[in-house]
């Protein structure tokens, strides 16, 4: 990761930590009040087909506002239905990530089959100029910032029954835009992995906190 950063700081760049996450129809546990001896019940649909998949990008560059993106996948379980993102939607993430930023990018994420396929690797050596893709360690959630933006999203939806798979969709896209102004979540989301982006002139305050 050190290299990632290093990069990073050369290019003026942006860097972009990448993860997935899924929620299907039935809600995460969360826990609540109730009367002694009442225990609260959800009832949820008995149909649990369905799913919807969501890959978001944490963005972070010293003295500049933190930035969060995401892109959704659908599955609504018909056979020969993707359930995944391909290589393609990662590739469009990539792109509007960039586009959205106005600066190079350092991409970092896991080692997921999709991640190292060659289309993969040619897109971003034909896009060297502003694309650098590093792989982060196998079985290492705990280093990659996204992953408290999934924790953040699945709090919310704790016990929340949806209607419908529709309605799963349209509930998870206003809460990720939520976070998505809110930049003071995103950085929140980068000290609990040790890791830090520090300014590259010493004594200028970045205004991101614990950094």
């Amino acid at each position: 990761m050190a290299a990632g950063k290093r990069t990073a700081a050369d290019l003026g760049a942006h860097i972009c930590f990448e993860d997935e996450a899924g929620q299907g129809l039935r809600p995460p546990k969360g826990h609540t009040w109730a009367p002694r001896g009442a225990r609260p019940v959800v009832r949820v649909r008995g149909r649990n087909r369905g799913r919807v998949n969501t890959a978001g990008v944490v963005c972070y560059r010293a003295g500049h506002r933190s930035r969060f993106f995401f892109k959704l996948h659908i599955w609504h379980g018909r056979r020969g239905e993707p359930k995944a993102f391909s290589w393609r939607q990662y590739r469009d993430l990539i792109v509007m990530t960039h586009l959205q930023l106005g600066t190079p990018v350092v991409w970092c994420w896991d080692n997921l089959n999709v991640h190292l396929v060659k289309e993969l690797a040619d897109f971003a050596e034909e896009h060297k100029d502003w694309l650098q893709i590093f792989q982060m360690p196998s079985y290492a959630p705990e280093l990659n910032p996204a992953e408290g933006i999934w924790s953040l999203l699945k709090r919310q939806l704790a016990d929340f029954a949806a209607a419908d798979l529709t309605h799963l969709t349209r509930v998870i896209k206003r809460k990720l835009k939520k976070i998505q102004y809110r930049p003071h979540l995103v950085d929140g989301c980068l000290p609990p992995t040790g890791l830090t982006i520090g300014c590259s002139r010493v004594g200028v305050s970045c205004g991101v906190p614990a950094l």
